[in-house]
């Protein structure tokens, strides 16, 4: 009889940002695949999900990976359900109108590597700032560059995991990073931008470190880029439209709902989105042709394929939730009524 190792990931409940929760459990002779994983239920009222005289929630299997720090282990991202099997509020997964998978998701996870020790980004010395900002993005050597072996042992473990992993580069500020995600399908992509935060917080165990997803830790007035996630997105109709005047149609579908979007873009993201640091101002509303300082950035690619490609909306913040940021996009792409 073999045992293996199902370490079932969900979101609590706490408001505005939800956090990562998890537990193993062992089942025998384990056959690796999604169906063959029970719903578990745990205790809601650990989570801000349930009251204690009725605390009981459940855990749904979504998605499923090898993990690739445990010896037969399995990663199975889950959705929470009520006791009577239907969505919980706090369960943004179930909302996504994308059954079909014609949206795509290509996420940029930034972030912010912190010494447990110092809480202050790597590369920070106690009582003051390192160089400014210029030579960290993209840098090498000591002088600019730090954390590079975690973040290089989080790349091999979300590729050995079976994630769609398409890069990483060191970011503008000291001890900042990003890393990129690619899925055909937004609740795909949701699952693996959350697998792959759960590999790097757990990595960081072994550091010393943590990872802080705020999207300005620094404060709102240093003079330091924040941390955003950028989405970029497409259908198929952005895919193949070969229309200027329908980008700009759907661009337009998200200007009345701006105030919406903002609600779930991430905590704290007035604090990134002034105006500056390569940001559109919270207040308003922009796009353009690669315009890295507009709302909705329209990539110079897709203007040359003959407007055929995708949009990067701007303003998701690192700490946002892929799931409810790519579900609130859908709605307004969708709004456009362009078949």
């Amino acid at each position: 009889m073999s045992k293996s190792k199902l370490e079932y990931i969900w979101l609590d409940g706490y408001k505005p940002t939800q956090n990562m929760r998890s537990k193993t459990k062992v089942e025998n002779d384990f056959s690796g695949k999604l169906e063959d994983c029970p719903i578990w239920s745990f205790d809601g009222s650990s989570t801000k999900q349930a009251s204690g005289g009725a605390s009981d929630c459940l855990l749904k299997p979504v998605a499923i990976y090898p993990d690739p720090a445990r010896k037969d282990g399995f990663l199975v991202m889950t959705e929470v359900l009520n006791a009577d099997g239907t969505p919980h509020i706090s369960n943004g997964r179930a909302t996504i109108d994308d059954d079909d998978n014609d949206f795509w998701f290509g996420f940029e996870q930034e972030y912010f590597i912190m010494n447990t020790q110092t809480q202050l980004p790597l590369g920070f010395p106690i009582g003051g700032y390192p160089a400014p900002q210029g030579m960290y993005y993209c840098s090498v050597g000591g002088l600019h560059t730090h954390g590079r072996d975690l973040v290089e042992e989080h790349a091999d473990l979300c590729i050995a995991a079976g994630l769609n992993f398409e890069g990483i580069n060191q970011e503008v500020a000291s001890g900042q990073w990003e890393y990129q995600l690619f899925a055909k399908g937004a609740k795909t992509a949701g699952d693996e931008i959350w697998v792959s935060r759960y590999l790097l917080d757990r990595l960081t165990e072994q550091y010393g470190y943590y990872i802080e997803y705020h999207p300005k830790p620094l404060g709102k007035d240093m003079d330091w880029n924040g941390s955003g996630m950028h989405a970029n997105f497409s259908n198929t109709v952005l895919r193949t439209c070969g229309s200027k005047e329908t980008y700009e149609k759907i661009c337009e579908a998200f200007r009345p709902v701006v105030k919406e979007h903002i609600a779930v873009y991430g905590e704290f993201n007035d604090q990134r989105l002034t105006g500056e640091h390569e940001t559109a101002s919270i207040h308003d509303f922009s796009y353009g042709v690669s315009d890295r300082g507009a709302s909705i950035r329209i990539p110079i690619i897709t203007v040359e394929k003959g407007w055929k490609g995708w949009l990067e909306d701007r303003r998701p913040a690192s700490n946002g939730d892929p799931y409810k940021i790519a579900g609130r996009i859908i709605k307004t792409v969708k709004s456009a009524n362009i078949s």
